[in-house]
């Protein structure tokens, strides 16, 4: 099985993602450290502008689900279960999707998110809200097929996770989610 994974901003993306693989031995495919891969290959800084222009230059000049079909590609090529997190334009989820993937939406209130981004602390994480507010919008909704749509991917979910908890609910969530997946298998 492979499972796409696509949300907001300090929704759990990454949690989810470490869960499935940590504790049900899925492989792990990163589409952030495929772009940070890029942009330290071009020697930019290492940003949330930066990562936004990027995988944007990247789906341009080579198709607009170029991460995506690249990160299946390896996760098939590897064989067995799989995540591929942070899935963020719709032909990438649509690739996902038409390959027999399964596509998982993470989400949580914006304030939560905002603190889990300041705990977590990294590069792309060191903005003000209103800062984190506004990269949200730009990101959320884009008719350019090679920019981020992350509000219509998350439309696009075969099943959404509200992640305002503990771990252990998001755990919980995942679990409920693997059965029922796997009973219909």
């Amino acid at each position: 099985m492979i499972i796409g994974v696509t949300g907001t901003n300090g929704s759990g993306k990454g949690e989810v993602a470490e869960y499935l693989t940590n504790e049900k031995n899925f492989a792990h495919f990163s589409a952030r450290d495929f772009i940070v891969a890029e942009i330290e290959r071009r020697g930019l800084p290492v940003n949330r502008d930066t990562m936004r222009s990027v995988s944007t230059d990247m789906r341009a000049q080579y198709g607009a689900d170029f991460i995506m079909r690249t990160l299946y590609n390896e996760a098939t090529a590897k064989g067995g279960d799989a995540v591929i997190e942070s899935i963020r334009e719709v032909p990438g989820a649509e690739f996902l999707k038409a390959h027999g993937g399964v596509l998982i939406a993470v989400d949580a209130d914006k304030k939560i998110r905002y603190d889990r981004i300041v705990k977590r602390g990294s590069s792309t994480d060191r903005v003000d809200f209103d800062t984190f507010v506004r990269q949200e919008e730009m990101e959320m909704q884009n008719d350019d097929p090679a920019k981020q749509n992350i509000g219509k991917v998350m439309e696009m979910a075969d099943e959404k996770f509200e992640n305002n908890g503990s771990l252990d609910d998001l755990h919980r969530q995942v679990d409920t989610f693997l059965a029922h997946a796997q009973n219909k298998v």
